[in-house]
């Protein structure tokens, strides 16, 4: 984290809150999109998509290497995201979950 910032803890707070609030009102993919590219560098936001690749390959089972073959990423990024998901605030794990209910549900819809 940036250590330049003036804000106080709780103006760090609530300026989190903004931005999450901001996320929490944007209504499809195209919007999201559009609000990463202009929030994020191309780089922070190839990171982040290559993070949540990580984390749907460990989702289905992959090895640290068969994920680094498939996607690139390195492995201790790779361990990073893994740490996260069996450790971390449960973030990964909820969107994680959530994928794959609605994924069943819309197979068992299917069927």
């Amino acid at each position: 984290m940036k250590e330049h910032r003036i804000l106080t803890d709780r103006q760090e707070i609530a300026a989190e809150e903004e931005l999450f609030g901001a996320l929490l009102r944007l209504k499809s993919t195209g919007e999201f999109r559009a609000f990463f590219q202009d929030l994020c560098t191309p780089a922070e936001l190839q990171a982040m998509k290559d993070r949540w690749l990580v984390v749907e390959l460990l989702g289905a089972g992959l090895t640290y290497r068969e994920i680094h073959d498939r996607s690139g990423v390195s492995v201790t990024t790779i361990g990073r995201v893994a740490r996260c998901l069996s450790a971390g605030a449960g973030g990964y794990r909820r969107a994680l979950d959530r994928l794959k209910s609605d994924q069943n549900d819309k197979e068992q819809s299917i069927s």
